[in-house]
């Protein structure tokens, strides 16, 4: 004999990602961490060729620093525009991100070329994995930003392995020095988001 059904009473299911519209304040938080993110990149690559452009000012590793940090600009400046025209505040850390960033690309250029590329790597691990959740959790909604965010992710994974390739592996303490600057990384983007 079977057991007579039981009613279970269930509530809605729940939406998949990126089906719904996100709240403006989790829109806002993004376009915020993303502009200081944008604005601590440039400050490394400012801090990276302030060192290297004095001993190394003719390499190959500087030209290609000086090429992430124009598109590093461009990117700035697209999340520059988004936090004018949708009136988003920006981060009240960005002295300290001003500072934190050029002290980190001085810093990595001074342990030589090779260091200042595994700087990259490590941030563009970071930035990788935080780009891919935001397009995850955009799904369908603000198609603009959506589009901004996977042209600069493909941008960003590129650094990462244009800096792998000119021997940011090979750097002193790399697995030690990766993991310090990922660290930084994650709790920068942490603050950024509320801060």
């Amino acid at each position: 004999m079977n057991a007579p059904a039981r009613n279970i009473a269930r509530g809605p299911r729940p939406a998949l990602p990126g089906t719904q519209p996100l709240a403006a304040p989790d829109v806002e938080a993004m376009i915020r961490v993303d502009h200081a993110g944008e604005f601590g990149a440039l400050r490394i690559y400012e801090g990276q060729l302030a060192v290297l452009s004095r001993t190394h000012s003719g390499s190959a590793g500087v030209q290609a620093i000086r090429h992430m940090a124009a598109q590093e600009q461009e990117h700035f400046d697209a999340f520059d525009r988004m936090i004018k025209d949708r009136g988003v505040r920006p981060t009240a850390l960005e002295p300290l991100w001003r500072v934190a960033g050029f002290a980190l690309g001085a810093a990595s250029a001074l342990m030589g070329e090779k260091a200042a590329m595994a700087c990259t790597v490590a941030v563009e691990d970071v930035i990788d994995e935080h780009y891919s959740r935001q397009i995850e959790r955009l799904g369908n909604s603000e198609p603009e930003l959506k589009s901004a965010i996977q042209d600069f992710h493909a941008d960003e994974c590129a650094h990462r392995d244009a800096a792998i390739e000119r021997g940011a592996q090979d750097a002193a303490g790399y697995p030690l020095l990766s993991a310090a600057i990922r660290m930084s990384c994650r709790v920068a983007i942490a603050l950024s988001e509320r801060i």
